[in-house]
């Protein structure tokens, strides 16, 4: 059914807006085959990972072991996003009224011991390749966000809704770029930069500039936690 512009909610209109001012391209369809590529191999070699992961992670925090949660995907359509579960119990509807600078903060003491490590090593984001496969999420893209907070932001930012056109990504233009503490605004000026080229090569960079600051990451962790481990 169709709605009409006075029934339709102004994420419904916006979500209608970006199917409509959707710019296909060619290179959109060689995206999806890197995704599927890409998130295939790397889930086929972390297997020994995940499953190192996942017996850990059981004997310390029990279940659940991956974390659900709600988010806007392209043109609007709603799904579950998967990651490890970094945060205690029930902490989504502890944390749900909040976003950003104040999110972050609230945010560190939910974590679990073992969620910082895999926060600190980012191996809490492997699952979301699951994502990945089943065209919920591209390896680039504008990072996805909450429903709640797509609306409200929507109405303060009036081209937000222009993130909609593309899959979000599991990694994205701006986090390559900026922390995460900057504005919303100066994250989506990126995000609108890579999709207005969203060309193979760019995609590619992002991908590799990533890798290399996972692997830095998860380094830095592993020796965070040998060095832990022998006081």
């Amino acid at each position: 059914m169709t709605l009409s512009p006075e029934t339709e909610s102004l994420a419904e209109r916006y979500a209608r807006l970006s199917r409509e001012g959707t710019d296909r391209r060619g290179v959109d369809a060689a995206r999806r085959i890197l995704d599927i590529l890409i998130s295939a191999t790397v889930l086929v070699l972390a297997l020994p990972i995940l499953a190192l992961v996942t017996i850990v992670f059981l004997a310390t925090s029990g279940t659940p072991l991956f974390y659900r949660g709600l988010r806007v995907g392209r043109h609007g359509r709603i799904f579950h996003m998967f990651k490890y579960r970094t945060l205690k119990r029930d902490a989504e509807s502890r944390l749900g009224p909040y976003y950003g600078h104040e999110l972050s903060i609230r945010t560190e003491a939910e974590v679990t011991r073992l969620g910082r490590w895999l926060r600190a090593s980012q191996l809490d984001e492997l699952p979301q390749l699951w994502n990945v496969l089943c065209g919920d999420m591209s390896i680039v893209g504008p990072r996805p966000i909450r429903p709640t907070f797509f609306e409200e932001l929507t109405e303060e930012i009036p081209q937000y809704w222009q993130r909609l056109v593309v899959r979000p990504g599991l990694t994205g233009f701006a986090q390559t770029r900026m922390g995460r503490e900057e504005s919303w605004a100066e994250k989506l000026s990126h995000d609108l930069e890579y999709i207005a080229d969203r060309s193979v090569g760019l995609y590619l960079r992002v991908v590799v500039a990533t890798a290399w600051r996972v692997i830095k990451q998860s380094a830095a962790a592993v020796w965070g936690l040998l060095r832990g481990g022998r006081h």
